[in-house]
C-alpha cells in the first residue's frame, strides 16, 4: 500500500486549513479528519506516513472552570496512539502548546529543556498528552512534538476569548470595546501563519525525527505594544477596557526557537507589525 499520504487530524482548523492548502499545492496526498470522525481515522492512516495531530477541542478559556472538557482531547490522542501501534513506521507530528506548558518561566527566551509548569487546565492537558506521547516515543516511534507560541494570520477565524490579535482586529472593525484582562504588560510570543505552514512541511520531511521543539518568532511583544500596532495598521484608536487579571493566563512567555531553525535550516520571516498588516488586509476582503 502506498503511504505517501499526509494525515491532519484536526485538519480544519486554522493551522490545518493553511498546511492543507500549501500541501495540495506541492500535490502531496492530504487526509483531513475532524475530531469526531474516528472511524474515517482508521481507515485513514494506513495510507499515511505522516499524522500531524492538530485537533483540540479547549482554549485556556474554556476549560478553566470545566477541567473535565481536556478529557476529551487525552482520550482523542490515546485513540490515536492505539491505532499507530500497527503502523510502527508512522511519522506522528503532535501540535502541543508553548504559551501553555512552561506556565511562568524562570528564564526568557524559555527553552524545551525547561520544566513544564502549566497554569491552565488547557495547558495541564497538552502537558499530560505529551507525557503519553513521550512514552510512546520511548518505545521507538518516531514522534515530532511541536510547541507554538500564539498563531496569527489570514484565515483564522474568530473564537471568543483566544486568538488576541484577530480579537483586536475585530473589534477595531467593529468600532467595539475590547476587555484586556490585566494591565496588558504581560508578554507573548506571535508567529505568524505561514510561518508556522514553512517549519512544519519541512519536519514533514523528516521521517525519523523524534524531537521537541519550539516554534516561535523567538521576540515577546507586551499586549499593550501590540494594542498599539494594531491601533498603527487600523489607523484607529481602539476602546479598551482593563480588568483584574486572571490566575490562568500566564504573566511572560517568549519562546527560543534556536533547536528548529538550527534543525530545518528555517526562521520565522514575518515580523509582528507586517503580519497584522497582511491579516487586516485579509479581514477587509473577507
Amino acid at each position: 500500500m502506498n503511504r505517501d499520504g499526509v494525515l491532519l487530524l484536526g485538519g480544519s482548523g486554522f493551522i490545518g486549513r493553511a498546511l492543507a492548502e500549501r500541501l495540495n499545492a506541492e500535490r502531496a496526498v492530504v487526509h483531513i479528519v475532524g475530531r469526531n470522525d474516528g472511524d474515517r481515522l482508521e481507515r485513514a492512516i494506513p495510507e499515511c506516513g505522516t499524522v500531524i495531530h492538530l485537533a483540540s477541542a479547549t482554549t485556556p478559556g474554556s476549560s478553566a472552570r470545566n477541567p473535565n472538557l481536556e478529557l476529551g482531547n487525552l482520550a482523542l490522542t490515546l485513540r490515536l496512539l492505539e491505532l499507530l501501534q500497527s503502523q510502527p513506521e508512522t511519522h506522528l507530528i503532535f501540535f502541543s502548546s508553548g504559551g501553555t506548558v512552561y506556565g511562568n518561566p524562570d528564564r526568557l527566551p524559555v527553552t524545551e529543556d525547561a520544566p513544564i509548569a502549566p497554569l491552565s487546565n488547557h495547558g495541564a492537558g497538552k502537558a499530560s498528552q505529551e507525557v503519553f506521547l513521550q512514552a510512546y516515543r520511548a518505545r521507538g516511534h518516531a514522534i515530532t512534538m511541536v510547541r507554538p507560541s500564539n498563531a496569527y494570520g489570514p484565515g483564522q477565524t474568530l473564537r471568543q476569548g483566544f486568538g488576541l490579535i484577530r480579537t483586536l482586529l475585530e473589534h477595531a472593525c467593529c468600532d467595539t470595546p475590547i476587555q484586556i484582562w490585566g494591565d496588558g504588560e504581560s508578554v507573548r510570543d506571535f508567529i505568524f501563519i505561514d510561518d508556522i505552514v514553512e517549519a512544519t512541511t519541512r519536519l514533514i520531511k523528516l521521517p525519523l525525527d523524534s524531537g521537541t521543539y519550539n516554534l516561535s518568532s523567538g521576540t515577546g511583544y507586551s499586549i499593550n505594544q501590540v494594542l498599539g500596532i494594531v491601533e498603527k495598521v487600523c489607523r484607529k484608536p481602539l476602546y479598551t477596557e482593563y480588568r483584574g487579571a486572571r490566575g490562568i493566563d500566564v504573566r511572560n512567555v517568549i519562546l527560543d526557537n534556536t533547536q528548529l531553525k538550527e534543525l530545518l535550516a528555517w526562521a520565522p520571516l514575518v515580523d509582528l507589525e507586517d503580519g497584522v498588516r497582511r491579516t487586516f488586509t485579509w479581514l477587509r476582503q473577507a
